[in-house]
């Protein structure tokens, strides 16, 4: 029994030291798989797929620049094809901030809401990676809404996809990103990003809609509003990336409570106990009207340097939770950066209207990108 637990304990040694992938590396680079395991890809409850799924955790950056660990979930179709296929790195919008919220924790059950249209991109043959973001899914809080973040993660999904064993992708993959509201942020900064941090990714292009591009507007639009809860929710995020914004010194009692209940829930909870809120009910001091925070806040914005591919970007005109204008302003400062860049209003579209008709748009622009066809720019046609 001795020497058969002594091997045991020194191949479990060696598997650690070759790493996931066997190749004598552990995870080290942004990407770089930490660990992998088949789950199961359902768009609704018992609802199959013809796909394979792995659950991963995977090397990735912090806001702040260090290394840390983020999950997520790469689906391919089991559709025979033996051809190189696409790859969509996938950011999912607001799902709260308990771990039970993830993406990969809900695709099992059937329970994670964007999965019908994540569907409709495997149905293409394409196959998905789907981040759960910082700190969902893996220890500590979810840095819900710190753009650098969330892009580097929307990025090092499409790397680990690449080096996963089984999956079919290699280096060589032709790589799309797509995302609504938060996942729209994500997915422009995982655009503004590229060049710099993963620019031996093959990016053809990036579909955005819905953008929070600018999250001081977006708290003001909200204030004592139907998307109040959002406001708090993305303070815990900034707070999580920097604690040294200290929110705990700002809530009261009431406020304390309220943070600990939304780091329990997932949205729908969360917005509904929000409703109508003003930050005054939860704060003895506003965090937002501080230098730090406005800075902190400003260092996620969107427009300030331009995507080094084409993108597409849409927004509905009557948008309650993303004012229409702040999508405008995107649009503005990425032409005013010379990007490649179509721009397609949605008449009338609302959120979540924006989300459902925008994304087979978006993602046949993706495919017009996947097969070499020049994208139409706006930017420079008078169409923007």
């Amino acid at each position: 029994m001795h020497a058969r637990t002594t091997a045991l304990t020194a191949l479990a040694a060696l598997t650690l030291s070759l790493g996931p992938s066997g190749t004598g590396r552990t995870a080290e680079r942004p990407g770089d798989l930490v660990s992998s395991a088949p789950t199961v890809f359902r768009p609704l409850p018992h609802q199959p797929t013809a796909t394979r799924a792995w659950h991963i955790e995977y090397r990735s950056t912090t806001a702040k620049g260090a290394p840390n660990t983020v999950s997520g979930t790469v689906i391919v179709p089991a559709d025979g094809r033996t051809r190189p296929r696409p790859l969509v790195t996938y950011a999912v919008g607001t799902v709260g901030l308990a771990d039970s919220c993830a993406p990969s924790a809900g695709f099992p059950r059937g329970t994670t809401v964007e999965a019908g249209l994540i569907q409709l991109l495997t149905m293409r043959g394409w196959a998905v990676a789907v981040t759960d973001y910082e700190g969902l899914g893996t220890p500590g809080d979810h840095t819900y809404t710190v753009g650098p973040a969330e892009g580097r993660a929307v990025l090092d999904a499409a790397r680990a996809a690449q080096r996963l064993p089984g999956a079919g992708l290699s280096a060589a993959t032709p790589v799309g990103i797509m995302g609504y509201s938060q996942g729209g942020q994500a997915a422009g900064w995982a655009a503004e990003l590229h060049a710099g941090y993963a620019p031996e990714l093959r990016v053809k292009g990036t579909a955005a809609g819905g953008v929070p591009a600018d999250l001081l507007a977006v708290a003001a639009h909200h204030h004592g509003s139907t998307g109040a809860g959002a406001v708090l929710m993305s303070a815990i995020g900034q707070n999580a990336a920097f604690p040294e914004l200290r929110l705990d010194t700002y809530l009261n009692e009431r406020g304390r409570r309220y943070a600990d209940f939304m780091k329990r829930n997932c949205v729908a909870i969360d917005t509904a106990s929000g409703l109508f809120r003003e930050m005054s009910e939860v704060t003895v001091r506003d965090p937002l009207r501080q230098p730090d925070w406005i800075r902190a806040l400003h260092a996620s914005d969107l427009g300030t340097r331009a995507p080094d591919r084409p993108v597409y970007l849409y927004h509905g005109t009557a948008d309650h939770l993303i004012p229409y204008a702040i999508g405008e302003r995107l649009r503005a400062d990425w032409c005013a950066r010379r990007a490649t860049l179509a721009w397609r209003p949605i008449p009338l579209g609302e959120h979540v209207m924006g989300a459902i008709a925008g994304s087979v748009p978006a993602a046949d622009w993706l495919a017009d990108r996947f097969a070499g066809r020049p994208p139409r720019d706006d930017c420079r046609s008078g169409g923007a």
